[in-house]
């Protein structure tokens, strides 16, 4: 048997000798909250899957248009509960019509000739809140929800808010990685097409328990699209702040083009990850004449899928091989050049130490259940 064939799986969390490969390990802290659909795509009683790091959750709108979310199993024959229909503002499961309310109480049995169900405890449920015409979920302890909160965004409050857009990808690769990729501006090579940046040159980094800040010297949006519609006479395009502010990313440019990247987990190698981009930056082409929110708004309508997507693709093709030479190569030396990636798989590597710290048993605790 070949070398190539023998060759070991990457290590565990516990096992890594190193910061990358704890990262590429990690899964995200549960306990914060996460987006996990757009608003518009649960209707008024529909039910669908969401995953957050292997855990399948039913996320439905009740005829009452309120959204509730529970663990994605029925007790009873373990089916998914995203099988299932919405009746009014509860949960029936397809198999036998199994009832279960927003607090994931078993409400209603149908076939009660046959006995009561012995359930001692409720469905597991999960805080749900939207903003930004995104649906957020709270995937860890409830009792948290209130203290950790969904990032502010005040263009995009209010009564007036900034022309903007919300896409998503899913890549077959990990959380690290994408986070890793969307704070390094020295591939610029990969997007030698569009050109959404050139020429960066890292000015400015510091890092803490929570965030890691930095800052580059680069030329953006110098594509054949936006290069003619950026005002660069108001804005300047040519330095940018990005922040990973766990478990979320930001960027700045010019207090007039700003972005959010929320990354959903879904297992080890495979991310979603929902980009939200607004401006205030826009100007006529061939006139110094700022565009109105209308005008600004069309224009990026068009180029979502014209430009901003291509480009996120060009990213997810790099990931996707990405993923593919670490499970092959994980044991090969770390080489960074960009001096702020090793803080990234860090702070990665950290908090879910920290989430693992804080939700294992104590030793007595292990002991009565195990006597139990």
């Amino acid at each position: 048997m070949s070398k190539a064939q023998t060759r070991l799986p990457p290590p565990t969390f516990a096992e890594a000798k190193n910061s990358r490969q704890k990262a590429r390990a990690a899964g995200l802290d549960p306990d914060r909250w996460y987006a996990v659909e757009y608003a518009s795509a649960v209707k008024k009683g529909q039910v669908r899957e969401v995953i957050f790091w292997n855990t399948s959750i039913a996320l439905y709108r009740g005829e009452d248009s309120v959204l509730a979310a529970m663990q994605n199993r029925c007790p009873h024959r373990q089916l998914k509960l995203s099988h299932g229909a919405v009746d009014k503002c509860s949960l029936r499961c397809a198999y036998h019509g199994w009832s279960f309310n927003r607090d994931g109480r078993l409400e209603d049995y149908s076939h009660d000739n046959f006995g009561k169900p012995l359930i001692k405890r409720q469905v597991k449920t999960y805080p749900v809140q939207v903003r930004y015409g995104l649906i957020w979920l709270f995937p860890g302890d409830p009792e948290l929800a209130g203290e950790h909160r969904i990032p502010e965004i005040p263009e995009l409050s209010g009564t007036d808010p900034w022309a903007h857009f919300a896409t998503d990808l899913t890549w077959r690769t990990h959380h690290s990685m994408v986070m890793d990729n969307i704070c390094d501006f020295s591939h610029a090579f990969l997007h030698r097409k569009y050109q959404p940046f050139t020429g960066a040159t890292l000015t400015h980094h510091e890092a803490d328990e929570d965030r890691v800040y930095l800052t580059y010297d680069t030329y953006l949006a110098g594509g054949r699209i936006s290069g003619i519609f950026v005002d660069r006479n108001r804005v300047n395009t040519r330095a940018i702040e990005l922040c990973y502010q766990y478990p979320y990313q930001w960027t700045n440019t010019g207090d007039s083009i700003k972005n959010w990247s929320f990354l959903l987990p879904i297992d080890e190698r495979t991310t979603r990850v929902f980009f939200l981009f607004y401006f205030d930056a826009l100007k006529i082409p061939l006139t110094a004449i700022k565009t109105p929110k209308w005008l600004t708004q069309l224009v990026l309508n068009i180029a979502k899928p014209l430009v901003f997507r291509p480009i996120l693709a060009e990213d997810g093709m790099a990931l996707e091989a990405e993923q593919v030479g670490y499970e092959a190569h994980w044991d090969a030396p770390p080489i960074e050049l960009n001096p702020v990636v090793p803080l990234f798989q860090r702070l990665t590597a950290r908090k879910w130490q920290n989430y693992l710290e804080r939700n294992t048993p104590a030793p007595l605790d292990c002991l009565a259940h195990e006597i139990t």
